[in-house]
């Protein structure tokens, strides 16, 4: 089991840094660079090209069942559960393969609504301390469960 995080924007890396050295799991950050690298031996830092998505294409070349990938981004979330890993935002909240479509759909409503809006602009809900516990508890869970379905014969 391994955590990839979609690094560029990640509110929660001290978060996932504590639960990963806990559980003793390797972490990958994947951003276009600007990160500060951490010295935590569990978390390894890649930095890919420019552009919209190598990240992402990074994550999805690299991720597979049984691992957990952070990110806010919902076709990323999308394409890392179709190749079998559990997906957490940052926010806490979990994207599932049942669930995926109509957020994709949502995605794309408030991508048509800031279009019609003057100036683009919408209001972006602030990251507050209950999205961060969310988070934790969360990801505790998803470890705690993926370890459960690992030791089944």
């Amino acid at each position: 089991m391994q955590l990839f995080v979609d690094g560029d924007a990640c509110p929660v890396k001290a978060e996932f840094e504590k639960v990963a050295g806990r559980h003793g799991l390797s972490v990958t950050i994947v951003s276009n660079g600007g990160l500060r690298p951490s010295a935590n031996p569990l978390m390894r830092h890649v930095t890919v090209a420019e552009g919209a998505d190598a990240a992402d294409d990074w994550i999805v070349e690299h991720i597979g069942t049984g691992d957990i990938c952070i990110t806010a981004d919902i076709p990323l979330a999308g394409r890392c559960l179709d190749k079998g890993a559990r997906v957490l935002a940052p926010n806490g909240k979990p994207f599932t393969s049942e669930g995926i479509g109509m957020a994709l759909g949502m995605r794309e409503l408030s991508r048509h609504l800031r279009e019609l809006t003057p100036g683009g602009q919408t209001h972006h809900a602030v990251f507050s301390k209950q999205d961060r516990s969310r988070f934790l508890g969360e990801l505790e869970n998803c470890i705690q469960t993926l370890k459960r379905e690992a030791s089944k014969p």
